[in-house]
């Protein structure tokens, strides 16, 4: 009876879904955006819905213009977690680096509410050391915040070298080899790697083995994000929270877990105390 039972516990478990180990883990999302033509077809209720359905910790959204963040921040101040674009309208992304009156609205709008970064921003090369740039990263630095910066590893590097203190979270950074992300990483230990589009993320959940080696590495340098860079990218907010939460289990627990919420939390959780 016992030999029966035995094997029947044994077929059993050959067919029950496999247990992942991060099915259960909160997602701290670090790139997240409700721009002007998202509020009409994603109302800001139904955006922070999406939030929550979608089992987010935390949320980290700009706006192109601000108040698209503050819309959400005013409904949702427990998860969301406002940051600055320096884009008056989506135009502004291939203009901004080089208009002087984006430094006039920064300063009325870090005067107004308070921010974890400034971001995210498109920067590429030597347009990193225009005045306009500068400026941006002097604001971050005064003020404690983060950059985020859409951009190559040139602007990156410039940016360090311009004030080796700045805090930079490097969005797309998995646009990149993984071999460079971890260079750069070793290189500049006040840069952290956000993981919105990586190159390698393949529908079975499995992790790419030179993406692995860079996680295991660095796991405390890493965050997840979505990127709603379209108002129906809204609409896959839940889908990539649990499409993250798939590759990640196959990461181990503690690796998984800083990856998914633990990195953000430690970096971005206080941002919004009061002094």
């Amino acid at each position: 009876m016992r030999f029966g039972l035995a094997i029947l516990v044994a077929v059993l478990a050959a067919f029950a879904p496999p247990v992942r180990a991060a099915d259960d883990l909160p997602v701290f999302d670090t790139h997240l955006h409700y721009s002007h033509d998202a509020w009409d077809p994603v109302p800001p209720e139904r955006a922070v819905a999406i939030l929550r359905a979608a089992g987010l910790r935390r949320a980290m959204v700009s706006s192109s213009d601000d108040e698209g963040t503050q819309k959400l921040h005013a409904l949702a101040p427990d998860i969301v977690i406002p940051v600055l674009r320096p884009y008056r309208k989506r135009g502004d992304l291939a203009t901004w680096a080089r208009d002087e009156t984006v430094l006039v609205y920064l300063a009325e709008r870090l005067a107004k509410y308070r921010y974890a970064a400034i971001g995210e921003f498109h920067v590429y090369g030597a347009d990193a050391d225009l005045p306009v740039v500068r400026a941006t990263v002097a604001m971050a630095h005064a003020r404690g915040m983060f950059l985020h910066l859409h951009g190559d590893a040139e602007a990156v590097t410039r940016v360090f070298a311009q004030n080796p203190q700045a805090r930079i979270l490097w969005a797309h950074s998995g646009f990149d080899r993984p071999e460079n992300v971890r260079a750069m990483l070793e290189r500049h230990p006040r840069l952290f790697a956000d993981l919105a589009f990586r190159t390698d993320q393949a529908s079975d959940g499995k992790v790419d083995p030179a993406w692995r080696e860079v996680f295991l590495a660095h796991p405390g340098r890493f965050t997840l994000g979505t990127d709603t860079f379209t108002p129906e990218r809204w609409h896959f907010v839940v889908e990539h929270a649990a499409f993250s939460r798939r590759w990640l289990s196959d990461l181990p627990r503690d690796v998984a877990e800083k990856i998914a919420w633990r990195n953000g939390e430690t970096l971005f959780g206080n941002a919004l105390r009061a002094d």
